[in-house]
């Protein structure tokens, strides 16, 4: 597990720390010609031979070099100046999968998948947390179409698909703090989120879009809440 947490700092450090913006333009412009991308691979390579202080483990710093140097290269060749977000989380998740097949490779972690694919407690928690998100998205816009269509849209006012984040947000907070035992912090993120919204609702006036936002937001609660009691009746 060490080995694990020290690929993953090396990481961190050579991605975020030891990049200035500048090396990620030229990247970005002359792509498999610039030489920082090689400079910054080599980096990474580097750092991990440093954080693990032992000349064989060179295997597992060649193995991180390379993988990183062909994430870069994809990411750098796929992305479109509409979809650099996309692909900056993309490519991240690519890294970090690529640490953990090379940590698991090279450390011979066994992992005993029949066990894991026949565990409630794992196949619950994945299947709640995935309806939490687009689906209840989903769900809750078509039980509040109704309502939504009588009220005035206001595009010029909101981030596009903002509301839809905040709440895939708030009820993975929501549901985090209820399989914990916090339930404290499910008020606190109530009240916090009354405390933003009074003042827009004060200030618009509108009986219809304040009744709309507290019943979105007490379904999404709720949908949260009932999850996570679901989820501590399965590992009970």
């Amino acid at each position: 597990m060490l080995i694990l947490i020290k690929l993953i700092l090396a990481h961190l450090i050579g991605d975020f720390l030891l990049q200035p913006s500048s090396w990620v333009k030229e990247k970005e412009r002359r792509k498999a010609a610039s030489p920082k991308l090689y400079i910054h691979v080599l980096i990474h390579g580097l750092l991990v031979l440093l954080l693990l202080w032992d000349l064989s483990d060179w295997q597992i710093a060649l193995a991180t070099t390379i993988a990183h140097l062909i994430i870069d290269l994809t990411k750098l060749y796929a992305q479109k100046s509409k979809t650099k977000t996309t692909w900056f989380i993309a490519d991240q998740a690519m890294h970090l999968i690529s640490i953990l097949i090379i940590w698991a490779v090279f450390t011979e972690v066994s992992v005993d998948w029949q066990l894991a694919f026949q565990d409630p407690v794992l196949f619950g928690m994945i299947t709640l947390v995935l309806f939490l998100t687009q689906p209840t998205s989903i769900i809750l816009s078509n039980l509040l179409k109704k309502w939504s269509d009588s009220i005035p849209s206001q595009p010029d006012q909101s981030l596009q698909d903002a509301g839809k984040y905040i709440g895939i947000l708030e009820r993975l907070f929501v549901f985090s703090f209820i399989v914990t035992g916090h339930w404290e912090a499910v008020g606190f993120l109530l009240a916090a989120k009354s405390v933003f919204r009074f003042g827009d609702l004060r200030k618009s006036k509108e009986r219809k879009l304040t009744e709309y936002i507290l019943i979105g937001t007490l379904l999404s609660f709720g949908t949260a809440m009932v999850s996570g009691l679901i989820f501590l009746s399965i590992t009970n």
